[in-house]
């Protein structure tokens, strides 16, 4: 199945669909441990793209959440919300964009026979 990843640079930084999926998982699952774990990326490696996000914009994406009986945990902001919805946008847009050109990509592939594999 052919299909299209949106990367967008920023300077020299950039976006892309692992950071917004990273994003998605700490707004589902409140937590950075527990978005690195279901991404199967260390804590280490998911807190420095975290970082790394809220530099690259004028205010932070993720924020701590206070603590209660459950303890603390993390959110996104509205601006994190507004930057994983303007990327899903792009993205759809994009792949809207190019549907007929990457059908005919797709068209192109050698087709998976039995004698081949």
């Amino acid at each position: 199945m052919v299909s299209l990843s949106v990367r967008i640079d920023l300077g020299p930084h950039r976006i892309g669909p692992g950071k917004i999926e990273l994003l998605e998982k700490i707004d589902a699952l409140g937590s950075i441990s527990a978005a690195g774990r279901a991404m199967d990326m260390s804590y280490r490696r998911a807190w420095e793209l975290v970082e790394a996000l809220n530099g690259l914009f004028p205010a932070p994406l993720v924020s701590p959440r206070t603590g209660g009986r459950q303890g603390g945990g993390t959110a996104l902001t509205d601006l994190g919300q507004a930057v994983v919805g303007h990327y899903r946008a792009i993205e759809k847009a994009a792949t809207a964009a190019t549907r007929s050109e990457l059908a005919a990509l797709e068209a192109e592939l050698a087709p998976v026979t039995s004698a081949a594999q």
